[in-house]
Order: C-alpha cells, then structure tokens, then sequence
C-alpha cells in the first residue's frame, strides 16, 4: 500500500531517535471496568480510573539501525488492589484471572525488566499514545517505587503516526490496517499490540 508520507514530520522523528540505538515499543494491559448502559444512576466502578494496575507489560526491542526486532519481553503482573479481574476486563484483554492470579508483583517484574532493558543501553521507548507513560506513574505511586523504564525517553507512536501519514488519530489497530499491515494476534493484549506497534514503527521510519 502506497502512502504519502509529510517528510518533514518524518525527519523530526528520526532526529529525536538518532541518539539511540534500540527501541523498546511498550504495550501496557490494565485492570479495567465499565458501566452498562443500563446501570442505575448509583452505580459504581469495581475498578476506578485512578486505581488501575498494570496486569500485563509487552516490550518488543526494535534495533534502529537494521530495523529488525531484536527481542521481547512478557510478563503478566499481579494487581493488589482489585486482585479478581472484571468481566470488562477479561473479555477486552482476553486475560484470565489464573494468569494474574500465579504472575509475580509489579516490583518483581520491574526488577526483572531492569535486567532485560541493561542488555540494551542507548534506548528510548515508545506506546502508542501517553496512557502507557502515565500508567507507569500510576502503578510507581501506588507500589512506592520508582516506574518501570525510569529514566528511558518516552515517544508517543501515535502522534508520529498521524503527523507523518497527516491523518486523523486512530487506535492501533485500525492504523495497521490503513498502513497495508496484516494485524497479527489478539488485539488489547500487550505483547500481541507491542508486536503490531513495532510493524507500524518499523514501516513509518523505513
């Protein structure tokens, strides 16, 4: 699929990645609820907005000089809040309550992405759109601890996306598709989504 692309949107996003070698296209998944249209005015959310958890964390690691993807990283993370997922939740991320219930803490699973990100010095990280940044503040603050990817510069995905194909915002998907892309796995699922943001990625800075 041929696409016109605004090259001067495309030279700004190469020139904030130049001083990087690798990177890490994040997708985060988190515990969710949502009210029936036909809820009773009293109603309440089982999960509020400003106590969501990150239940599952997908990195996939782009390297910027050969735009192949290197590596990834999966985890599920235990929620300690609302430890039983929502019918919303589940059938949104089609992420079962066993698969948090057995995963390791948010401060377990930051330690082990400590790890795997120090193989890859000289990187940046991007998500599609600012709610994977701002969910990280959230779970550092509800966990006492420093975010995962501290101290990485975040890239918004999207809005290179819709700057350079100079198109409305979209969510991830739908810009797959409307690239030419085949979408690949389970849409709302983080490491299916980090999967599918490297592709985007990949064919925006190519």
């Amino acid at each position: 699929m041929n696409m016109e692309y605004n090259t001067q949107h495309l030279q700004a996003v190469r020139d904030a990645l130049s001083p990087f070698r690798f990177l890490l296209c994040v997708d985060l998944e988190a515990t969710c609820d949502e009210l029936p249209e036909d809820a009773p005015a009293q109603a309440k959310l089982v999960v509020e907005p400003d106590q969501m958890e990150t239940i599952e964390i997908g990195l996939v690691v782009v390297d910027l000089h050969s735009f192949e993807v290197v590596d990834e990283f999966q985890r599920f993370v235990r929620p300690s809040i609302n430890p039983t997922l929502t019918a919303f939740c589940k059938s949104l991320t089609s992420i079962e309550q066993h698969h948090v219930d057995g995963a390791e803490t948010y401060q377990e699973v930051q330690e082990e992405l400590v790890a795997f990100t120090a193989r890859y010095p000289s990187a940046a990280w991007a998500s599609w759109g600012d709610y994977d940044a701002k969910q990280l503040a959230r779970d550092a603050g509800l966990n006492n601890c420093p975010a995962m990817l501290h101290g990485l510069q975040h890239h918004n995905a999207k809005k290179w996306h819709w700057k350079i194909c100079d198109c409305r915002p979209v969510g991830l998907k739908p810009a797959t598709e409307a690239m030419g892309l085949l979408w690949q796995g389970t849409y709302h699922r983080g490491i299916d989504d980090a999967r599918n943001l490297a592709l985007i990625i990949k064919k925006l800075l190519q």
